[in-house]
């Protein structure tokens, strides 16, 4: 058999616990040599295990019956490192709904968590095949193996007979198994992070004699750094490069290498790393250009280096990358093209551009801002910066995490990671343009579907802090870094500058702020005075903004060292427009490095202030409750998955919703499409008095006068129906239904599969000019119930169902009731790409849904983010 006869997602790149990568795919019929190959290289102990007595080979028969599957009742997957098989897994259908599974790892490679990924794909191959349990028979003594199904979080039930421990575990996902699942992910990729980070040793390929080069220039900052292991260049002919003995190969080298910097010609990185995968090299930096970014034939370079190397066990940065750096004493790596870098300090930094790089650093190190850890991912063909969220979640030396993204590889995972890294280290995000014109050729496409503004909305979502611009990251990562979040908007304002301070006064209204009336000092206030001031404030204000602009330079270290003093433990963070200096004010430092209670300085105030309300903003967030989605009642998945595939056939669809939405809970009032008055008129004797009568479809609806209203008899419905006619062009479908009780507003709500986010559900005012100014919100499906409080409110013309400018308060409750539906819909059914409901008008008593239509289309395999690990 064929690969051809298994989905294409099952097979995966995966990360094992200790950082190295593997594949996984289903066996092959040619695998047979592999497997032969890989059982000779089992222990006794292990074969005993798994056939519960000596085997010491395989015979010709079990070989073929073991690598010739039908990938339906009988499935077999395979771990591979290189090209050879590590591990094993298979399942064997029993009954109907149940499958005996087994699996072997090798000695070698045990520990490693080969076996729990292994089983987790199998897991969910089987429940895509109509396996709901799995069946062991274990030997007591294999604690390892008991261990392994007991640990992946399904529930499991264990008896013992005739010598033997039978375990039935089953396969619908809980949540304690999503739990598992993730933890494992997190240590896993973390890991594989600090395996970059933290090498014993380093070479550096394409070291060249020349000064200048690039691979001198990286070996040159690895020396200068004084990175606290051995550096070993690489050049073909070279016998020493900077001063150091050189070799003409990776292979030749005589110690471990953990870390390669590939700096050789695009058409010669394959072959070192074929050579790096060799000598047993941890990771790949690639500073080489001349791959994704150069078009068709570089991104076929690169997808295919990326493949070697994670075939091998390696993590790649890169290509056409700044590099990597870590400021931890023990480690001292410089593995980048930046000659100087920032001092040690709090923050990690993840830059998409490489172009950029050099300069971020430099901006970095003039604020004495400092970081904890750096990386330049270039085209991002494998590292991304979800890795390094993982990795600097656990990171004791990193408070704020920085990143400056030019795409999303997999937007849904980064939503779900920082949704749960923000509450304990806030994220600070660039995130550039939002259309294809705007990602360079080699990364990774762009959000597609959503416009920019959901984009926003998705990463308010999340906790994350979106700012416009490096400068704007750099000023909130400094506030954050060094001092305490505020508890609220209310800032005091201490000044010797009147205009400065209405200057500042007049930024917190339009961010929304509160200021308190400014402490006008004089021009010839010193630290005395500013000291005074600041302890007056602080009691009755959540942030303090000091301005320190002397007409003629004075006692400027007296007034910043009185600063310091009075704010030091008050808990409220202190912001500083001192002289106009930029960066970290005073003298509360660790050598170079800024401690917890250095006071940010900018040159501006409006530049303070509005760094203050991103962090405002972030606090408040975090004041909400993290919520988890919640069951609710009237929901029937399997119902409505029927209905689809029904609907579906061998082609994209588009269905009226009713019934489908009926299947969780949603009525949507009928409707009669009619093609003459007294059609019309029979129609609205069916509904019920009074009626509507207006245009059907999407885009007719939207035009404004193709609705008539309160229609309450014959003749009114016949007046209307020969005013829309002669209004609209030939042939136009017309549709009567039941007259909404009134008064009520108009609303928009509906759910769209988003190629890289998945399931989102999008809401908006239904008013002419709110939908001209696409005056909508977005969130990630499922949507808990906090998720769809702020959905109900985010649009511009909310307050319109809040009772304000006039409008009566509308039953907001049962609006987010339908949007929790309408979340689970989008995440139980993928196949539902995109799913309008409209009008949906929300009274004082509850909502009332007047239309809907779904747009269908087949779906395979796992979501973003969805099904088990995965590396992409």
């Amino acid at each position: 058999m064929e690969a051809a006869q298994y989905p294409a997602h099952w097979e995966a790149d995966v990360v094992l616990s200790d950082g190295g990568t593997a594949h996984v795919r289903p066996i092959r019929p040619a695998d047979a040599d592999r497997l032969r190959s890989f059982y000779s290289r089992l222990s006794a102990e292990s074969i005993y295990f798994r056939f519960f007595g000596p085997r010491p080979r395989l015979s010709d028969r079990e070989i073929t019956w073991f690598t010739n599957v039908d990938y339906v009742d009988r499935v077999a997957l395979i771990a591979t490192i290189g090209t050879e098989m590590v591990g094993v897994i298979r399942y064997d259908r029993i009954e109907p709904g149940e499958a005996e599974v087994a699996f072997l790892v090798e000695d070698a490679h045990q520990g490693r968590g080969v076996a729990s990924v292994l089983l987790e794909h199998l897991a969910a191959t089987a429940r895509e095949r109509g396996i709901a349990r799995f069946v062991a028979d274990v030997l007591p003594a294999n604690q390892k193996m008991m261990a392994v199904l007991k640990q992946v979080g399904y529930t499991a039930q264990s008896s013992f007979a005739d010598g033997v421990v039978r375990m039935t575990l089953d396969l619908t996902p809980t949540e304690t198994a999503q739990e598992v699942t993730a933890s494992r992910e997190h240590r896993a990729e973390s890991r594989s992070i600090e395996r970059l980070l933290s090498p014993g040793s380093v070479a550096v390929v394409g070291a060249g004699r020349e000064p200048g080069g690039v691979g001198q220039t990286v070996l040159r900052n690895l020396l200068g750094a004084d990175f606290t292991g051995p550096v070993y260049p690489v050049h073909r002919e070279a016998r020493a490069v900077a001063g150091v003995r050189a070799y003409p190969s990776v292979t030749d080298i005589d110690g471990e290498v953990d870390l390669a910097v590939l700096a050789v010609p695009a058409d010669g990185v394959i072959d070192v790393v074929k050579e790096c995968a060799e000598k047993g090299v941890r990771g790949l930096i690639v500073v080489s250009s001349g791959f994704g970014e150069t078009g068709p034939e570089g991104r076929a370079r690169q997808d295919e280096m990326v493949r070697i190397a994670r075939a091998y066990g390696l993590r790649v940065v890169g290509p056409n990358c700044l590099g990597v750096a870590n400021t931890d004493p023990s480690v001292r790596l410089n593995a980048t093209l930046a000659a100087t870098l920032p001092e040690r300090g709090r923050v990690g930094f993840f830059s998409q551009s490489g172009a950029l790089g050099t300069a971020l650093l430099q901006r970095v190190a003039q604020r004495g801002m400092g970081i904890s850890s750096f990386v330049s991912a270039g085209n991002r063909a494998d590292v991304s910066g979800n890795d390094l969220l993982q990795y600097w979640e656990e990171d004791p030396r990193t408070d704020v995490i920085l990143l400056y993204l030019e795409s999303l590889g997999n937007p849904r995972k980064f939503a779900r990671l920082a949704r749960r890294i923000s509450r304990r280290k806030p994220i600070v995000v660039v995130k550039s343009g939002g259309t294809t014109q705007d990602v360079p050729t080699g990364h990774a496409a762009p959000v597609l579907g959503l416009p920019d503004t959901a984009l926003s909305a998705l990463f308010e979502q999340a906790g994350v802090i979106r700012v416009d611009d490096l400068i704007q990251q750099f000023d909130v990562a400094q506030l954050l870094a060094y001092q305490p979040l505020p508890a609220g908007p209310r800032v005091g304002l201490v000044s010797n500058s009147d205009a400065m301070a209405l200057l500042a006064a007049d930024a917190c209204v339009r961010v929304g702020l509160e200021p308190r009336p400014p402490v006008n000092l004089g021009a010839r206030a010193g630290a005395a005075e500013f000291g005074a001031a600041l302890a007056s404030v602080l009691p009755d204000v959540d942030a303090v903004v000091a301005i320190y602009m002397p007409p003629i330079p004075g006692n400027a270290e007296e007034v910043g060292a009185e600063l310091l003093r009075v704010s030091h433990d008050c808990g409220k963070p202190v912001l500083a427009i001192f002289e106009g200096k930029i960066g970290m004010l005073g003298e509360l430092r660790v050598g170079a490095t800024p401690e917890r209670g250095s006071i940010p300085s900018y040159t501006a105030p409006e530049e303070a202030v509005r760094a203050l309300a991103h962090v405002v903003r972030h606090a408040r967030w975090l004041e909400q409750p993290a919520g988890v989605p919640e069951e609710i009642e009237g929901v029937d998945t399997g119902a409505a998955r029927s209905l689809v595939l029904a609907a579906l056939g061998d082609a994209p669809a588009e269905m009226d919703a009713s019934r489908l939405l009926a299947c969780y809970g949603v009525e949507v009032w009928p409707s009669e499409t009619v093609t003459s008055p007294q059609e019309a008129v029979d129609a609205a004797v069916g509904l019920g008095w009074p009626v509507v009568l207006k245009a059907a479809g999407s885009e007719a609806a939207k035009r404004a006068g193709t609705v008539r209203l309160g229609l309450s008899g014959p003749d009114g419905v016949r007046d209307a129906y020969a005013d829309l006619t002669r209004q609209l062009e030939p042939g136009a479908v017309l549709t009567v239904q039941r007259m909404a009780p009134q008064p009520a507003v108009p609303t928009v709500a509906g759910v769209m599969e988003d190629p890289a986010f998945g399931a989102v559900v999008s809401f908006g005012l239904g008013e002419i000019t709110a939908r001209l100014l696409r005056d909508e919100a977005y969130r990630l499906a499922p949507l808990t119930r906090e998720d769809a409080a702020a959905l109900v409110r985010s649009p511009r013309a909310a307050p319109l169902l809040l009772g304000e400018y006039g409008y009566p308060p509308v039953a907001v409750e049962a609006l987010e009731d339908l949007l929790i539906r309408l979340g689970r819909l989008a995440d139980d059914l993928p196949e539902v790409v995109r799913l309008t409901l409209d009008p949906v008008l929300v009274g004082e008593s509850g909502v009332t849904v007047l239309g809907a239509r779904a747009v269908l289309r087949s779906h395979e395999g796992p979501r973003p983010d969805g099904g088990p690990r995965r590396l992409g």
